[in-house]
């Protein structure tokens, strides 16, 4: 499992959301709602199944729902490599 920081989450977001809407990376603000980046719910079940390929566990179903936002989930994502790297 690796560590990620919140940083490389916020990164690894910003540009899977980019590549989806077919725009730049600079234009996914990561305090703007992920419901209002025209995310359907299709689209972010695939992302979550990305991103826990990418993270090497399971983040939850809830997750983006909690953590409705780039920086949000960023975050969220940082707590949970360092619990889980902690709990190891």
């Amino acid at each position: 499992m690796m560590q990620v920081t919140a940083d490389e989450a916020r990164k690894w977001l910003t540009e899977e959301i980019a590549q989806r809407l077919g725009v730049d990376p600079s234009e996914v603000p990561p305090d703007q709602y992920f419901d209002e980046l025209d995310l359907d719910s299709t689209t972010a079940l695939i992302m979550a199944g990305e991103l826990e390929s990418w993270l090497g566990f399971e983040l939850g179903t809830t997750a983006l729902w909690y953590h409705p936002t780039v920086e949000a989930l960023a975050a969220h994502i940082a707590e949970e490599c360092e619990r889980r790297t902690t709990a190891a």
